[in-house]
């Protein structure tokens, strides 16, 4: 069989290149994947911002998840709208977000929203914004477990807490933020590891802030990669993003995981310019263009590899001896993206590949900033 064959579709030649497909049969069974690993739906805290879509939002809802984590305004107001019970909005608010952040929150009642915080500057530009408004706001703290991008470090976490407790009266204290993408062990063991040296760390850091009358209700850990370490955690709330959707990169690094990829883009031969070479219609304004490396992997490429990219361009070479057998110029191709997340914000929908053909579109409803 093809090994293109679960992503080609039957309409393909009415559909304009290049193009972004998702597979819903496939990020549906995805989700139950996740949520047998989390042990139930109640657990989970997935990331929206790998897909930014309303539909995926309500299907994610319809088997049984409540609570989601967003990175942007726009794409908090977008899960505040589908009906999601709990939203926290993982980046540090300043400047007119943290209005927008409180205004939002206010707009959906129903919906319990949750800041992050990391320093006691940011926290006391949004303590005083709820006082101006007279209201008060939860959040959660975020926690440096070593990827050095944002959060507090382990060492000073129970003190920074206490006095951020004590410090900003309109601030609700919930838990912790507990991000570990700097855990991208292609093992499993070391993984497993890694992951467990740094939660035992935090565990003694809300045993330290029990001990003062301080609780963490709400700890949520792990991203795609380490969620599944975490499932042996009591009382831990787990953070996939990428694995509904899945992508090659994923697929490459990390074997242990039984997810598929769920979105493939579409493409064309464009150009025959040298022997043994051709130029797809794919490039790096249609997919992403990180990490470093090969940015996608060519389904039925027959051994070609890449020679360079451009903003519109994706030219390949066929291995020696086999240059006459080069896809023909207009011929429909697939490919899998190494970087789903950013792919996906690079196109304003998806269509959707259901039962082998298109049926249809999932806007990319938070692609912009609000």
């Amino acid at each position: 069989m093809r090994e293109d064959a679960p992503y080609r579709l039957a309409n393909e030649n009415d559909i304009a290149s290049p193009a972004l497909i998702y597979y819903p049969d496939i990020i549906r069974e995805n989700t139950r994947l996740a949520i047998d690993m989390a042990g139930g739906p109640a657990r989970l805290w997935p990331h929206v911002k790998t897909h930014k879509m309303a539909e995926l939002i309500d299907m994610q809802m319809e088997m049984g998840i409540r609570r989601f984590k967003c990175a942007t305004i726009s794409e908090m107001n977008l899960t505040c709208s589908r009906g999601a019970e709990h939203v926290l909005l993982t980046y540090p608010l300043l400047g007119p977000n943290v209005g927008k952040f409180l205004d939002t929150a206010a707009k959906y009642p129903n919906t319990t929203c949750y800041a992050l915080g990391d320093s006691f500057e940011a926290l006391a530009l949004l303590d005083e914004a709820c006082a101006k408004r007279g209201a008060t706001t939860r959040w959660l703290c975020d926690v440096n477990l070593g990827m050095d991008r944002t959060g507090v470090p382990l060492d000073g976490l129970a003190d920074f807490c206490r006095e951020a407790a004590a410090r900003f009266s309109r601030l609700r204290f919930s838990g912790l933020h507990c991000y570990d993408g700097q855990n991208h062990q292609s093992d499993l063991r070391e993984r497993q590891a890694a992951v467990s040296g740094q939660m035992s760390r935090v565990t003694s850091a809300r045993a330290a802030l029990t001990a003062t009358g301080i609780e963490t209700p709400i700890v949520i850990a792990g991203g795609s990669p380490t969620f599944p370490c975490h499932a042996a955690e009591s009382g831990v709330f787990l953070s996939p993003g990428t694995v509904f959707v899945w992508d090659w990169g994923y697929e490459t690094n990390y074997s242990d995981l039984p997810f598929r990829p769920g979105a493939a883009l579409l493409t064309r031969v464009v150009s025959h310019p040298a022997p043994g070479v051709f130029t797809l219609d794919l490039g790096y304004k249609a997919i992403a263009a990180d990490p470093a490396g090969q940015r996608g992997r060519l389904l039925d490429g027959k051994g070609a590899y890449p020679l360079f990219q451009s903003e519109e361009h994706w030219t390949w070479r066929m291995p020696e001896g086999h240059e006459d057998e080069r896809p023909a110029i207009g011929a429909v191709m697939y490919v899998i993206p190494t970087h789903i997340c950013p792919t996906t914000a690079l196109h304003r929908a998806a269509k959707l590949g259901v039962d082998g053909r298109a049926a249809g579109e999932w806007v990319v409803a938070a692609r912009n900033r609000d």
